[in-house]
């Protein structure tokens, strides 16, 4: 229903079979702006609605006519989106109507939201009262976040709590004061500059992710680079390390999915596949082979910022993948990090595909592909 993209590369998702209808471009944010444009939109389900992430630093996040600045409990949410002051190229995300009722959504950045940065979805005569409602809220959205989250001293199969982080971080070279949600013992949440983490992924023919463990700071990238065989690089969960994390999530997420990446064993070009760090939240990645055998329940995992202090950590998370009996495949796109583009074996195209139909294609090559080499 909900999915991150990046401005180069879109990855559909879309759980329901809702025939795709019209589209409704909203800009979030911008220099010196705090409001989506437009405030509101009336749709039908089918219909797309498209968030333009513009600078700095903002969310799209579901909340409630009586909570206007608080998370909507299983509620979707974009995660923060910094864009630098002089980026051009922005990012985006897509939610697909899915009723006619009406959707509620706040910006979760610092008191975005109290300065009445809102919006709805056929709201009918209630969006002003909406508005109302935030600006005369006095809860601030991090906090209310961090006060849902699970405890830390949760079991194994439990995320840690999150806590509201405001730091001053790099992006693309401009410094920016952020609020976001960090975790304990993840990776440090700034850095004096991003930086690109590259992956291997089946190097030398193992059934492995090159390295399968690393820590990334927000406004990092990851690029997977695929190596002979057919691999892919599939976002799932701590609890279920061999599923997409979109057949598995109970609050919307929809994850990444690079899709097959066939490579012959005599070829010389790598595909690659990115994506961004938007904050410090745990990402755990497996490869959804599974012909002639699971790659999964073989170990071939991988984890950016896994808390190697507490239970939830790589060793028990690939543990948990050898012993489980099956993998699932699919396709799946953002939560925690965008999806930025896909370079084919001759290193000269990316892929634009945006719409359903673009979904539904990427899925189809990859069913194909996935048969192709083994």
């Amino acid at each position: 229903m909900f999915s991150k993209l990046a401005a180069v590369f879109g990855l559909l998702a879309l759980a329901a079979p809702v025939t795709r209808g019209a589209v409704h471009n909203v800009t979030v944010g911008g220099p010196g702006v705090l409001k989506y444009d437009p405030q509101f939109v009336n749709a039908d389900p089918g219909d797309e609605i498209i968030f333009i992430f513009k600078q700095k630093n903002h969310t799209v996040t579901q909340s409630s006519f009586d909570s206007p600045c608080s998370r909507l409990a299983d509620g979707f949410d974009s995660s923060f989106v910094p864009v630098a002051d002089d980026e051009t190229d922005f990012p985006v995300a897509q939610f697909q109507v899915q009723d006619t009722n009406p959707v509620w959504v706040y910006c979760r950045q610092a008191n975005h939201c109290q300065q009445g940065m809102v919006f709805a979805i056929n709201p009918g005569d209630k969006f002003a009262a909406f508005q109302a409602n935030a600006i005369g809220n006095n809860t601030n959205s991090g906090s209310s976040s961090a006060a849902a989250a699970t405890s830390a001293a949760a079991t194994a199969t439990a995320p840690a709590s999150v806590v509201t982080v405001t730091a001053t971080v790099t992006v693309n070279g401009q410094t920016q004061t952020t609020t976001y949600g960090s975790y304990p013992g993840s990776a440090a949440p700034t850095s004096a500059t991003s930086q690109d983490h590259s992956i291997t992924v089946g190097q030398d023919g193992t059934l492995t992710f090159t390295p399968s463990n690393i820590s990334a700071q927000v406004g990092d990238t990851l690029t997977f680079h695929f190596a002979a065989k057919n691999h892919t690089a599939t976002q799932s969960s701590f609890a279920n390390p061999c599923s997409p994390l979109s057949e598995t999530s109970t609050s919307g997420q929809v994850g990444f999915d690079s899709g097959f990446m066939p490579v012959p064993a005599d070829g010389s070009a790598m595909p690659s596949f990115q994506i961004k760090i938007n904050d410090t939240a745990p990402i755990w990645v497996y490869c959804k082979q599974k012909n002639p055998a699971s790659h999964c329940a073989a170990g071939m995992v991988f984890s950016v910022n896994a808390i190697e202090s507490g239970p939830n950590n790589f060793n028990a998370f690939k543990a948990k993948a050898i012993s489980s009996a099956s993998s699932t495949s699919g396709s799946s796109s953002s939560s925690g990090a965008e999806p930025s583009s896909t370079t084919k074996p001759n290193g000269a195209s990316r892929a634009h595909e945006t719409g359903r139909g673009a979904g539904v294609l990427v899925a189809g090559f990859a069913a194909l592909a996935g048969v192709l080499l083994l």
